[in-house]
């Protein structure tokens, strides 16, 4: 996976949740859910246009290209296998998903996938 700022992947990932979610995403919507101001969503909405990761109707509609589904997906998957592996070994949920949260964006490609391997019982 490319690697972008962790703001962009933070950004990227609520966007992809909150489609899932509502079916339709706007930057209340994401200043909302991040509990972020309008303004600095607004800010980070204009780098992730300007880098190819969004798009935005004139309705103020937002969309993940190509590209930025595909950062979502990667790190949205990170979160879930880490929050539900953390929870597995008695981490409180919510401290699971906090902790998730801030491992996702570090962790390497090859010991992400080692970590899930072993999560699923596979061989490696």
């Amino acid at each position: 996976m490319k690697k972008i700022q962790e703001s962009a992947e933070n950004y990227l990932e609520t966007i992809l949740i909150l489609h899932q979610r509502n079916g339709s995403v706007r930057s209340i919507d994401i200043a909302s859910e991040m509990e972020f101001s309008k303004p600095s969503v607004s800010v980070a909405m204009k780098h992730l246009r300007e880098k190819g990761h969004i798009t935005m109707n004139p309705d103020g509609q937002i969309s993940l290209t190509p590209e930025g589904r595909r950062i979502a997906a990667a790190v949205y998957e990170r979160h879930l296998l880490f929050t539900r592996w953390l929870t597995s070994l008695g981490v409180a949920p919510q401290v699971a998903a906090e902790d998730a949260c801030r491992i996702e964006h570090v962790i390497s490609e090859e010991s992400f996938r080692a970590i899930q391997r072993h999560v699923e019982g596979q061989e490696p």
